[in-house]
């Protein structure tokens, strides 16, 4: 998704906030990855999008800075300066992308930023590895910088992967089981999505001074706000352009993924549950595909998600409040959230 392409009304702060993370963090970003030996280097020089397989330039698209976006945005909303808050917005930015490369070998995706995904160039093994390493140039990022909060943020961080993992666990072992509750989903969705930009929000407030308290609210706040961000991309999995995507359509759908809106339909107890249930026991071919997001609607798996959505934006602006009590303080944190739940492609 270009974030050039919702330049309107309220996602303008959004817009300028993501713009202005992608040109303070990306140097940064980039001279961290160029830390990595040779080989690797170039894995990861193509895989953020700097690099063509072959090694020369490119000019291909970065990611949306959600993530250090928050960072930065949490720092100022509690008061700090967010300059120093770049080596977290760095670190989480890295973390991120370390579950991009293994996520994409886990879920056999080919394609990633309008592209071919690093593994289907450079092999699983490698696109492994390199996602091993990126991981571990995060924490070193944090380590090495000389900030009262760093040691902090390592520990934070490092919980924050291995949840990660778990959730990534937990969603691998959904494909292989006939039946998840949606409570399962949720609570696996929290730890995939949640978990990381809760992480987001806490080290810019870590790097801003905030107390224990406040950093544990700035953590729920981004937990609750990254539900409803997964359940608002589980609907374009499904339903989203794959122009602006660039994933084929309902591609969660053909590999019969138990996302939210999936297992909401599921659990519906209605025909078109049923329905959709007997299309997930068997491959799914591209009719099938659209026989089962039509399911998907009819069971109420969309309506669900969407006002699962609304409700987990809500419970974040509760927590928000218990670190910002004057919530136009967080107004950049505030535009971001509703940016990313917004969003349709």
């Amino acid at each position: 998704m270009s974030v050039n392409a919702i330049a309107t009304g309220e996602g303008q702060e959004a817009v300028a906030l993501l713009e202005h993370a992608r040109e303070t963090v990306n140097p940064e970003l980039r001279r961290a990855v160029e830390e990595l030996p040779g080989s690797m280097r170039r894995v990861a020089m193509y895989h953020f999008g700097w690099e063509r397989a072959d090694g020369t330039p490119a000019d291909g698209r970065t990611g949306k800075a959600i993530r250090p976006a928050l960072v930065l945005a949490a720092a100022r909303a509690v008061g700090g300066d967010p300059g120093r808050a770049v080596p977290a917005a760095v670190a989480v930015e890295l973390a991120h992308n370390f579950t991009l490369l293994h996520d994409d070998v886990v879920d056999e995706d080919v394609r990633r930023r309008g592209r071919a995904t690093a593994w289907t160039v450079f092999g699983v093994p490698d696109a492994i590895i390199v996602g091993d390493a990126v991981a571990a140039l995060a924490l070193r990022r944090l380590a090495q910088h000389p900030h009262p909060a760093s040691a902090a943020a390592v520990v934070r961080l490092t919980s924050c992967l291995i949840e990660l993992c778990a959730g990534q666990q937990a969603d691998c072992a959904f494909e292989k089981v006939a039946e998840v509750s949606l409570d399962e989903c949720l609570t696996m969705a929290t730890a995939k999505t949640g978990a990381l930009l809760g992480c987001a929000c806490a080290l810019g407030a870590l790097y801003a001074g905030a107390g224990p308290d406040e950093v544990d609210a700035m953590d729920a706040f981004g937990r609750e706000a990254g539900l409803a961000f997964q359940l608002i991309d589980d609907l374009i999995g499904i339903w989203g352009d794959p122009e602006h995507t660039g994933k084929p359509a309902g591609a969660d759908l053909l590999a019969r993924k138990k996302s939210l809106p999936v297992v909401a339909a599921l659990t519906s107890g209605t025909e078109a549950g049923a329905e959709l249930a007997e299309l997930y026991a068997g491959p799914m071919t591209g009719d099938d595909v659209r026989r089962a997001a039509d399911a998907v609607e009819r069971a109420g798996g969309r309506d669900w998600a969407q006002a699962h959505a609304a409700d987990r934006m809500g419970r974040a602006v509760h927590q928000l409040s218990r670190a910002v009590p004057d919530l136009a303080a967080a107004g950049g944190l505030l535009a971001l959230a509703e940016f990313v739940t917004r969003r349709t492609r």
